[in-house]
């Protein structure tokens, strides 16, 4: 069995969790989500905990079960309080703007680069470096801030791009001269 699959996802208060076949919804204050979960788990919602069960022991079964629990418990975090991932822009003339549903970025490179946010995913900008990528889906999240750092990855040699906040980039010597 996992360890982490074991342990209960305890509910807040505000959050109820609901298990209908192999669907299972959580509603909380910020939204709601959903997720189909495999055959071989079973949820069950007793008080104000939710357990994973399996029904078998086969490797793909241990390898779902803490996998399963997770995502439900980043989905109960999510409904309760928003996951958010701070970005910063390194590098001159690097720029970004939010608008209600898409993001505009200039990198250098000769053109702007657009990028629309799907439902659900709010980009806030401050001081037009620093983004703020938050939202009730931990995945969602997750996958636009790689994308926006994906346009302009930092560099080893000036430590430009678009970097996680508190992130620290291994800096190269650059070339040295004849001698």
């Amino acid at each position: 069995m996992s360890r982490i699959g074991k342990l209960p996802i305890t509910l807040p208060k505000g959050v109820t969790f609901a298990v209908d076949d192999k669907l299972v919804s959580i509603k909380g204050p910020l939204g709601e989500l959903n997720r189909q979960i495999p055959t071989e788990i079973k949820v069950n919602v007793e008080d104000d905990q939710a357990f994973v069960l399996v029904n078998d022991d086969s490797k793909r079964t241990r390898a779902l079960h803490g996998l399963m629990r997770t995502l439900l418990n980043n989905m109960v975090v999510g409904v309760s309080k928003k996951f958010e991932i701070d970005l910063e822009l390194k590098g001159v003339g690097y720029r970004c703007q939010a608008a209600k549903n898409q993001v505009t970025l200039s990198l250098g490179y000769s053109h702007p680069i657009i990028l629309p946010l799907p439902q659900g995913i709010e980009v806030n900008v401050e001081a037009n470096t620093n983004i703020k990528v938050s939202g009730i889906d931990k995945e969602q999240v997750g996958f636009i801030a790689s994308k926006i750092r994906s346009f302009r990855p930092p560099e080893p040699y000036n430590g430009k791009g678009v970097l996680y906040k508190g992130e620290n980039i291994l800096r190269k010597a650059g070339k040295t001269g004849k001698k």
